[in-house]
């Protein structure tokens, strides 16, 4: 399911996608990547539609209900009354925290997608406002372990879209590197050392590079296992083999980044799924599971590249509407 905000974040430039992230183009950096950033973006007030929505339950029994005379379509701009104040920091764009969420329809409270399909009834969520505006305009500038209702008119969405209201809450701030059990190093790989903020620097060997792909675990992690499919939540470095040059990072940029297993190349594709949330994993790529024969960026045509990559959250993708 993809909705934008069109109205309602142009007028801070953050206009997005809303629900999942975008499947890149077959490099991690395809996806864009959050900008964090102390201000709020949008800061929804409480109007009469947010204010007569009723939220009952807990847990994986919680049920959101839209009042017929709630009217969420006749407001103008998105609504937000928070339930209840939690006590953490601020939460602002470009945090990776965990979530429970129910977004349902305002025309007849049927549930469009949930972190139901999580543990525990929660979803890790990264704060990017180009890709989860949605969460964005929910949660930021309050603190960790409010909960909200955000009413959100059609108009705000885009032509043609119906009204929908989310209920969300942040529930903790997540990890931005691997935190799992350190793995003995593997003969013949890369040697990666870690700064103190966990970013990677890679060492390669002065061999010749493998002609089929190879994983190996810098840390095992004891989190969900990532499946095809689905989005994860990642730091990232990535080399080339032939000269340790690096052509792409989410460390350099400041924040993770995130993306659909399938939306990235056949190697890095390999490298994630089956691994377990807080896994470091490190992955050499011959050009057959990369780029091939063409030059992409800075990537030289028949590359061979070297990952590390920090697996911090994933997401099964929500079922077809």
């Amino acid at each position: 399911m993809r909705i934008r905000i069109a109205a309602a974040l142009s007028a801070v430039a953050a206009t997005a996608l809303l629900l999942s992230g975008c499947a890149g183009a077959g490099s991690p950096s395809a996806s864009p990547t959050p900008s964090a950033s102390s201000s709020c973006l949008l800061n929804a007030k409480p109007g009469k539609a947010s204010d007569a929505v009723k939220v009952d339950g807990e847990g994986k029994d919680l049920k959101v209900t839209v009042p017929a005379d709630a009217d969420v379509d006749s407001a103008t701009t998105p609504q937000r009354t928070v339930l209840k104040k939690g006590d953490g920091k601020d939460v602002k764009s470009g945090d990776l925290v965990s979530v429970q969420y129910r977004i349902v329809a305002a025309a007849d409270s049927s549930v469009l997608d949930s972190s139901s399909r999580g543990v525990d009834d929660q979803l890790p969520v990264l704060l990017d406002p180009q890709q989860q505006s949605l969460f964005v305009a929910a949660l930021e500038c309050q603190p960790l372990g409010t909960s909200v209702v955000l009413a959100l008119p059609g108009k705000v969405l885009g032509e043609g879209q119906k009204a929908i209201v989310v209920y969300a809450q942040s529930t903790k701030k997540l990890p931005t590197a691997a935190t799992g059990t350190a793995a003995a190093p593997v003969d013949g790989m890369p040697t990666v050392k870690l700064a103190k903020d966990g970013a990677p620097e890679i060492t390669i060997p002065k061999t010749d590079p493998p002609t089929e792909t190879k994983i190996s675990l810098l840390k095992t992690g004891d989190g969900p296992t990532v499946a095809s499919g689905d989005y994860v939540i990642v730091q990232y470095r990535g080399v080339t083999w032939a000269d340790g040059k690096e052509f792409d990072s989410s460390w350099k940029r400041g924040a993770p980044a995130q993306f659909q297993t399938t939306g990235v190349v056949t190697g890095f594709k390999k490298a994630l799924e089956g691994q377990k949330v807080g896994s470091q994993v490190l992955a050499v790529i011959p050009p057959a599971d990369g780029y091939g024969a063409q030059a992409q960026g800075s990537i030289p045509a028949n590359s061979t590249l070297v990952f590390v990559v920090d697996i911090l959250g994933t997401v099964p993708a929500a079922p077809a509407q």
